[in-house]
């Protein structure tokens, strides 16, 4: 498990993975924080599932707004922190 927090807004994402050593066969998350935070928190562990590890860790925030159809400027952290979470993976 693996948690990041953004201390402006005061968001936490922890994100839990199953991995076969080179996929993750699952992933699962849990967030405190905006409807944007969780939407982003949800879209990442449905993104990373069937992935290696190294395709998560190249994974960028502007993929993440995509999976969930855009965010607009005052959201825009939460992609950032669902990315922020892969890289402590």
């Amino acid at each position: 498990m693996v948690e990041v927090s953004n201390p402006v807004c005061g968001d936490i994402l922890k994100l839990w993975l199953k991995t076969d050593g080179l996929h993750i066969e699952k992933a699962g998350f849990k967030c405190r924080g905006c409807v944007a935070s969780m939407a982003c928190g949800s879209a990442l562990t449905e993104w990373l599932t069937g992935r290696t590890i190294a395709e998560a860790r190249a994974l960028t925030a502007a993929q993440i707004e995509q999976a969930v159809g855009g965010l607009e400027q005052a959201s825009k952290h939460a992609a950032e922190l669902a990315v922020d979470v892969v890289r402590k993976i």
